[in-house]
């Protein structure tokens, strides 16, 4: 019978629930809590009879420390399913070195970052920063001319840096928009990708002089650890605007600092940053085209149901020695 860690507050709200899932499918399945205190233990002998475990989002963060002391001392730790995208911390490079299998949530939160970015992506197009400067004064300003007119959609073209399911998904609310989407990824063309054209991330510099957006939805990795620089930047057509709800370490901040003050890019919508908290003396704050959200563009109520049902199919085709969905093979480190 294999033997599952999970949060104290998981086993609480969903213990019953992920028994009665289990004997339905014929997998005999121990639940193992961890204590209720962050600061409190497994036994020796509980770690030793772990075969797989749960990190769930409520372990984050005040129960991240307990949780991945715990694996680090489960011998027989076979398989590690989190709640989570991104494996650009070392723990879980070190669980793979170990032998463990990884899988992720990739895709639970696709709809609600794509639909932020949209948003963003709306609240810069319409001209909104405007309007709420405008708000805040008290003062009637109505867009009637010049720069301040909003270009048609439909005559502008996104690039999407990262064709994974979050840019996807921004790539198909964005055609739906008008918007000439060109999508950038490592793999090839699948049937329903939602871009008018693909590329390889080696043309990205050639691409980029014809993005009035650029939405950059990629991991961290080597590759793309301060990709985004001054040049890449500078190969933007004047006036263009610039998504990143991918990671801040992508793009050279203090460039996108000069690059937005000088009026080369038009705007940005940022929720990531390369020191979060982003801090309190950063030009980003108070630039007057830019909208910051504080690394939160995923909330949304239902991710939590998401990620558990991903879980839970991930758990039966583990029992039945199937493939599995998401499935980390290696890390790059970043």
């Amino acid at each position: 019978m294999p033997t599952l860690l999970v949060s104290h507050r998981l086993h609480a709200e969903r213990g019953d629930h992920l028994a009665a899932w289990a004997r339905q499918h014929n997998l005999g399945l121990e639940l193992l809590p961890l204590p209720a205190d962050p600061e409190g233990r497994l036994g020796e002998a509980d770690r030793a009879r772990l075969d797989c475990a749960f990190f769930s989002p409520d372990v984050y963060p005040k129960f991240s420390r307990q949780f991945f002391s715990t694996l680090r001392n489960a011998p027989r730790l076979d398989w590690l399913h989190v709640y989570n995208v991104g494996v650009d911390h070392p723990i879980y490079a070190e669980m793979l070195q170990r032998g463990v299998r990884l899988t992720t949530s990739a895709g639970t939160t696709a709809e609600p970052i794509a639909q932020t970015a949209i948003a963003g992506l709306l609240m810069l197009a319409r001209n909104f920063p405007h309007w709420l400067q405008a708000q805040q004064q008290r003062r009637w300003d109505p867009v009637r001319f010049g720069g301040q007119i909003p270009r048609d959609l439909s005559a502008q073209t996104l690039l999407v840096y990262g064709l994974g399911s979050i840019g996807a998904e921004i790539a198909r609310l964005a055609r739906a928009l008008g918007l000439n989407v060109i999508g950038v990824r490592r793999s090839g063309p699948r049937p329903d990708d939602p871009v008018d054209e693909l590329h390889p991330p080696q043309k990205l510099a050639d691409l980029l002089p014809r993005a009035d957006w650029l939405v950059i939805a990629s991991p961290l990795t080597a590759e793309t650890r301060g990709l985004i620089d001054a040049a890449m930047l500078h190969r933007l057509p004047a006036g263009a605007r610039l998504i990143n709800i991918g990671r801040g370490e992508i793009v050279d901040e203090a460039a996108l600092v000069a690059a937005l003050q000088s009026g080369q890019l038009g705007g940005a919508y940022l929720d990531v940053f390369t020191t979060e908290p982003l801090p309190e003396n950063s030009p980003l704050w108070t630039l007057p085209n830019v909208l910051v959200s504080p690394h939160n563009s995923a909330a949304a109520s239902g991710n939590d149901d998401r990620v558990y049902q991903l879980f839970l199919d991930n758990l039966r085709r583990w029992h039945l020695k199937q493939a599995l969905t998401n499935e980390v093979r290696s890390i790059t480190p970043p």
